[in-house]
């Protein structure tokens, strides 16, 4: 999946000139904005990773901006639904799933892109290096983590591609048990640990495996210093994913939702240090997305909420 990375200048350009010209324009017509992060660090980790996104949006807008992490992926789901939250970075299954709940909720904006101009990533099976598992061949008997039901790659991906390469993930049935961890970094950690003989979590599959890869779940927690790589070993990989949207409330007034795409797109240029914390890790930029890039997660979704 590759898309161009000459994108949103005329869109960012856009919102910085209206920013220059009426700055307290959006003060007008909202009160505050609340961004919405989903589990994968411990809380504060996730708070701190987006302060600096915080900031910028609160000085753009010129209304108080706050960031929520909820415990897990449902509660930033919820927070759309309910018309609590304004902006979230969702998993493709999470967009599916609020999407099932009410297409007018939410509207996809904006996608991360790789180092190399992809915008998916990949579902990673991993095990400790020295529990002599190297593939799911010798996972029989063993207990095996998911991070959140709600998560695209820490669970709906690997739900679906795990059993049909021909491993039952009915309990017992080929795995001892399977569990859900509670998020990505909880897995990492937990197989880590020696608490599960493996599990999943998400990497965009660029750059070197003891760096964690480029971005994703890997690399923070090598960023934190809470796992050694080179101590793990990937088993399994799943098919290519679409990278989850930046999402934002529909019902925000358009000068809003204008003013904050134009921001996130020129995150990159604009703040390379900034746009490495709220990515997790090393991306060529932020681009335009649509619904039509998540209409097959949409129906695995639907498919897989109807068993």
């Amino acid at each position: 999946m590759k898309f161009t990375t000459v994108f949103t200048a005329a869109v960012a350009a856009s919102a910085f000139l209206f920013s220059a010209a009426e700055p307290a324009r959006a003060a007008d017509t909202i009160d505050e904005f609340r961004i919405g992060v989903l589990g994968g660090e411990n809380q504060s980790d996730r708070l701190r990773s987006n302060e600096c996104l915080r900031t910028k949006v609160e000085a753009l807008l010129g209304v108080p901006t706050k960031v929520y992490a909820p415990a897990d992926y449902n509660g930033v789901i919820e927070g759309l639904i309910g018309g609590n939250l304004d902006l979230a970075w969702l998993g493709a299954s999470g967009y599916a799933k609020t999407y099932l709940q009410d297409p007018e909720i939410v509207e996809p904006v904006l996608v991360k892109v790789n180092t190399d101009g992809s915008y998916g990533y990949y579902s990673i099976g991993f095990a400790r290096a020295d529990s002599g598992i190297t593939s799911l061949d010798d996972m029989k008997g063993k207990v095996f983590a998911f991070g959140d039901p709600n998560s695209t790659s820490g669970f709906l991906i690997p739900s679906i591609e795990i059993p049909a390469a021909g491993y039952s993930m009915d309990k017992g049935e080929y795995f001892g048990d399977i569990v859900f961890s509670g998020g990505h970094e909880q897995t990492i950690v937990g197989v880590y640990n020696g608490d599960y003989d493996a599990g999943v979590s998400w990497a965009d599959g660029l750059g070197a495996w003891e760096d964690g890869f480029n971005s994703g779940a890997f690399r923070k927690s090598v960023d934190a210093g809470l796992v050694d790589m080179t101590e793990l070993v990937e088993i399994w990989r799943s098919k290519i994913i679409p990278e989850g949207p930046w999402v934002l409330r529909k019902a925000l007034p358009e000068y809003t939702k204008l003013m904050v795409t134009g921001l996130m797109a020129s995150l990159t240029s604009m703040d390379a240090e900034c746009a490495y914390s709220v990515m997790a890790g090393e991306i060529k930029g932020i681009a335009p997305v649509t619904h039509e890039a998540y209409v097959s997660v949409v129906e695995a979704r639907r498919k897989k909420m109807a068993q």
